[in-house]
Order: structure tokens, then sequence, then C-alpha cells
């Protein structure tokens, strides 16, 4: 068995001690707005204000009387804050209450050699080691030296090494990730040869008679 299959294996049995025990973490982080998500928003003693309300793309809400106002990036009390205090030169003590009615649920993507790539649920604390075990592990064609995460957020790619931090037990040491993050485990440049030897292209690229 090669290592790149320890690799796999190993990765594929943490799924039921890693992931069980994010599980049991307090998720503490405030849910933030995101565009397409829907609120409902109520004024207690003007109840003809009352509305629901569809995020845009631009992370504005369309509030009736007060117009566009940004909600993209607060939470739903900062956005009932900021409601509040806009609604207060014109109406008197407005008591308001938000309610978060639709949202788009917090996601990563796992792709590349791995066995099910897609999306993942974000769980409020995830590894990219967690990541990779979600997706079912790595391939035998990955290459676990070279595991890249792209923070679409800040658009800064980032390359691990995954195979080191198991082969010196330190998964603690397995970066964060956060909402919107990309893990794309690449692959391995034996398997890219094995490939083109299967497709009879090997002799086109490389040929040691020549």
């Amino acid at each position: 068995m090669t290592k790149l299959r320890h690799v796999s294996l190993l990765l594929a049995l943490m799924v039921s001690s890693s992931v069980f025990g994010q599980q049991l973490k307090t998720h503490g982080t405030p849910y933030k707005i995101q565009p397409s998500d829907v609120l409902e928003v109520r004024y207690r003693y003007t109840p003809e204000f009352d509305q629901t309300v569809n995020i845009g793309p631009d992370g504005q809400a369309s509030i009736l009387g007060l117009g566009a106002v940004d909600a993209g990036g607060l939470t739903v009390d900062e956005f009932k804050e900021r409601l509040t205090k806009l609604s207060s030169s014109r109406l008197v003590d407005p008591d308001i209450s938000v309610f978060l009615k639709e949202y788009v649920k917090p996601h990563i993507f796992v792709e590349g050699e791995v066995n099910t790539p897609g999306r993942i649920e974000y769980r409020g604390h995830i590894t990219a080691l967690d990541a990779v075990a979600l997706a079912g592990g790595m391939k035998n064609t990955a290459k676990a030296s070279e595991v890249l995460i792209l923070r679409q957020s800040s658009n800064q790619t980032r390359v691990i090494n995954l195979k080191q931090l198991i082969h010196d037990h330190k998964l603690e040491e397995a970066p964060d990730l956060l909402p919107g993050d990309v893990v794309y485990v690449t692959q391995s440049t034996f398997s890219k040869i094995e490939r083109l030897v299967r497709l009879g292209q090997f002799g086109a690229i490389y040929n040691p008679m020549r």
C-alpha cells in the first residue's frame, strides 16, 4: 500500500471522530446577512410598515419609507439597530423586530482528487483536513503534499502540505476554513503520467530514445 493510500485511509477514518467532535462545539459566531436572504421586519406600534425584505446581490434591502439600506455582512441584531436608528427620524421610539426567514447556509467546496467532490455545509468550525475527510478522503491519484485553499473573500490562494501534517501527527495545525473557501486537492505527477500512458500519449511527450 502506497503512502498516498495510507493518507486516504486515515482521512476516511477521521470522519467519525473529527467531524463528530466539531459538531459538538458551540457555534458562537453570529450569522451574517448575505445576498438572497429573506428577512421579516415588524414594527410593533406601526404595523403598516411591516414587510418581508429580500437582500439583493449588492447586500442592500429595500425598506418601506427608508429606501435602500445596507444589510450585507451585518448580523440580524446589527441590522435591527440600523433600522431603528434610521426609523427614529420619522417615528417616535420605534420598536422593531427583525427575523431571519430564509437564508443561504454557509458552505465550502472541495474539488480535485477527492472521492466525492462538491459543496459541504459549513458548521461553524471546520479545517482543511475535516473538509477533505467529509469529501470522502483523497483518491490514490492525489498529491497530499500540495492542497490548495482558495479564499474567495480575499482572492488569495494558499498551499498546504496535509501529508506532512498527518505524518507528524500535527492535525491540529490544519488551517481553519471560512465560508466560501475552496479546497482543491491536486493530482500527483505520477498519476498524470499514468493517465497519458493509458491514453497512448506518453510516447509523444516523453521518448528517451530521441
